[in-house]
């Protein structure tokens, strides 16, 4: 493995023994060694995976997700404020996890590449970092694997549904990817938004650079040789917790599927003068002043003070308040936000 350290949970680093997840999956990865840019200024205090999404951070989400499908040897990389994916992130997750930090950002290949021998040498699961998706993964893996099977599929994308010629990847009558950036590679019949999540064969993962982009570098290669790549339907409602404006999405949608309007954290303080509808407001956190906190995310142990009203921020532990601005009223969300978006 490349310029890597290696960590785990308090459950124990996932060894080579680990059993197969359903599906003939070896394991899965996490991929999260981005920088979060487009998330800033959140990101410069937490990296992406470990931002707030309802009452725990975006990684403890996909990890359970994962545990549910019945996956037990889970990888992730790690780069910016990779000190931060330490015992005490770890040991709240659903699963051990295999920690590898990348001394350099070697891309969304190079950090599977980089995690082949602890990940195993059969099909892998690959989730995005800062997607949040109700994908069923074991069903996923069994689709690939008949597809691997039949077909010889280098890799089965989850995919999004849209009309033709819409979105990111075109699909084939067979279910096969017909389109991919732009390049075109059969007859399309519909169209859809891939997800982030993928289960990759052991044939194209021995031919992941070291260094390079999984779609740019893997997968457009295999297509442009005649080799066929197949998709999985996924939920046409899912996060791609990228920006503030998705970010806040994201928690609004986590409180519709609980069915509630608001969410405070344990030992969360709210003073009576304040109204919370629409609002996250974590663990520990102070919310002071009078009037409305409408469509926020309160940090666990932030503090605010609210005065009239305040919608669509995100307020952080360290005190930055962080207005999301342009928010759109989409598939999955609470009725108020429509509201909050104006």
């Amino acid at each position: 493995m490349r310029g890597v350290h290696a960590g785990a949970s308090s459950g124990g680093v996932a060894t080579a023994t680990s059993s197969a997840a359903p599906g003939g999956i070896s394991g899965a990865m996490i991929l999260a060694a981005g920088f979060g840019t487009r998330l800033r200024p959140l990101t410069d205090e937490r990296p992406k995976p470990l931002v707030w999404i309802g009452d725990r951070p975006l990684l403890a989400h996909l990890v359970e997700r994962l545990a549910r499908a019945g996956v037990q040897r889970v990888v992730m990389n790690t780069f910016h404020r990779a000190e931060d994916f330490g015992g005490a992130a770890l040991s709240a997750l659903a699963l051990p996890v295999t920690v590898l930090r990348e001394v350099e950002i070697l891309g969304t290949a190079g950090g599977v590449a980089n995690a082949a021998e602890a990940l195993g040498a059969g099909n892998v699961l690959v989730w995005n970092g800062d997607i949040l998706v109700d994908l069923d993964v074991a069903t996923l893996g069994a689709t690939h694997a008949a597809a691997v099977r039949d077909k010889k599929v280098g890799a089965t994308l989850g995919v999004a549904p849209r009309a033709r010629g819409t979105g990111t990847v075109g699909v084939g009558a067979g279910g096969e990817v017909v389109r991919l950036r732009g390049e075109r590679f059969g007859e399309e019949v519909a169209g859809g938004d891939f997800v982030g999540v993928q289960v990759i064969a052991p044939e194209l993962r021995r031919r992941l650079p070291a260094q390079g982009c999984l779609v740019g570098d893997g997968y457009l290669p295999w297509l442009r040789e005649g080799r066929a790549l197949s998709t999985f339907a996924a939920p046409a409602a899912w996060d791609d917790v990228g920006t503030l404006g998705t970010y806040l999405h994201a928690n609004a949608r986590w409180l519709g599927g609980r069915g509630e309007d608001a969410f405070v954290g344990e030992g969360a303080v709210v003073e009576a003068g304040v109204s919370v509808i629409g609002s996250v407001v974590g663990a520990g956190a102070r919310v002071r002043g009078s009037g409305v906190l409408r469509g926020c995310v309160v940090w666990p142990g932030a503090e605010v003070v609210v005065e009239g009203e305040l919608s669509g921020a995100v307020v952080t532990a360290g005190g930055v308040t962080a207005p999301a601005g342009g928010l759109k009223a989409t598939e999955g969300a609470p009725a108020w936000w429509r509201g909050a978006s104006g």
